[in-house]
């Protein structure tokens, strides 16, 4: 399952967990797993300097199809030499399908057996992407690791509700995989069946066939609780294949990376990260820290005393507080920063754990400070 440009190299796995340790060769450089992947939903990750994701430890990051297909254009994109070169960027980049994005403004959007039909959440215009045009889009991108079009169904769906989003989910994988042909581009088929384990499992035996160089997991963290979710991860775990990275897309939480990679995750994406920092929450290997509030009016300590960031090596709680809530845009910037570098560091801590063949315990202590507050 391996070419010139994608080979992925299974280091160790926990024998207990599954926990996983390895390496995905890519065009634009190697990623070592488990790892987070910070989000660039618009050609940036909010608030941050490609400078400043490199110094943190970013090996990768995403962007979204939909949103650059609306502005600038692919097509913009791939006559500025693509989305390296774009946004000057010259590590792996993988781009969603846009199909999340159709799922979560599902009221501007018609699905058809063809594709999507949608209205522009900018200016309402028209536009369809099928299962070929994506890959279209996402081609013109340029970015490493491309996703299919799929259906994302909503937690609370009938099962005949979700086993048509899944059939069609499958139905367009076979057109993506066929119309896909750049070798220097992987294609991660995506796994939905929503939350019926059947389902689950029908969809991933059927997704095999088209599975080169990874394999996606869909359609979770949608609304359930996390319980549902990491019971449908350990039925699917024995059945995952071992030989390519393992994605659960749009999980980012920490005590849900420590779970996820428990059950053999490897790749985990979310914008929580710098969503939260916005806002003026910091994650912490002491659990979560919310910076706005008064009782760090006075606090003269950095938000992580653990943590090695530019943002708690030079800054306290109280000035990130005072900056939050005078509404300067540096109070997001910092805590972004670090939220991103505490995540990255988590997921250091986790592979190396797994190495050294001691990831349950140190995934007990993580969950425990997490738990804290």
């Amino acid at each position: 399952m391996n070419n010139e440009y994608f080979s992925f190299e299974l280091q160790k796995t926990d024998p207990e967990t599954g926990a996983r340790a390895g390496i995905l060769h890519t065009p634009h450089g190697d990623i070592e797993t488990p790892v987070y992947m910070p989000v660039g939903t618009q050609a940036s990750v909010k608030g941050m300097l490609p400078r400043d994701l490199k110094e943190i430890g970013s090996q990768i990051i995403l962007s979204n199809t939909y949103h650059l297909y609306l502005r600038p254009g692919d097509e913009l994109i791939a006559r500025a030499g693509g989305l390296h070169r774009f946004m000057n960027w010259d590590r792996p980049i993988l781009t969603d399908s846009g199909g999340f994005q159709v799922f979560s403004l599902s009221s501007l959007n018609k699905i058809t057996e063809d594709g999507v039909t949608f209205s522009s959440h900018v200016d309402g215009s028209r536009h369809q992407f099928t299962p070929e045009r994506v890959m279209e889009i996402e081609h013109n991108l340029g970015a490493d690791i491309i996703m299919p079009l799929d259906v994302c169904s909503e937690y609370g769906y009938t099962r005949d509700q979700a086993k048509n989003a899944m059939d069609l989910t499958l139905r367009w994988l076979e057109r993506c995989y066929h119309a896909q042909d750049n070798p220097a581009q992987a294609l991660f088929p995506i796994v939905q069946g929503n939350f019926y384990e059947d389902l689950r499992l029908t969809a991933l035996k059927e997704t095999l066939p088209f599975v080169k160089h990874g394999i996606a997991i869909g359609g979770l963290s949608v609304g359930e609780p996390k319980s549902l979710m990491y019971r449908l991860l350990d039925v699917m775990q024995p059945h995952l294949p071992a030989d390519v990275p393992r994605y659960l897309m749009g999980v980012g939480s920490p005590d849900c990376l420590i779970e996820g990679v428990l059950r053999g995750i490897d790749m985990f994406d979310c914008v929580l990260a710098t969503r939260v920092a916005r806002n003026g929450t910091a994650f912490t290997s002491q659990g979560k820290v919310v910076v706005r509030n008064g009782k760090y009016r006075e606090d003269f300590t950095p938000l992580d005393p653990a943590c090695g960031c530019y943002t708690c090596r030079n800054y306290t709680k109280a000035y990130l507080r005072h900056m939050l809530n005078v509404g300067e845009m540096m109070g997001g910037m910092l805590l972004s920063l670090h939220n991103i570098a505490y995540l990255h560091s988590l997921m250091r801590g986790l592979r190396e754990s797994i190495l050294g063949g001691y990831v349950k315990e140190y995934a007990r202590e993580a969950l425990k400070a997490q738990s804290s507050t």
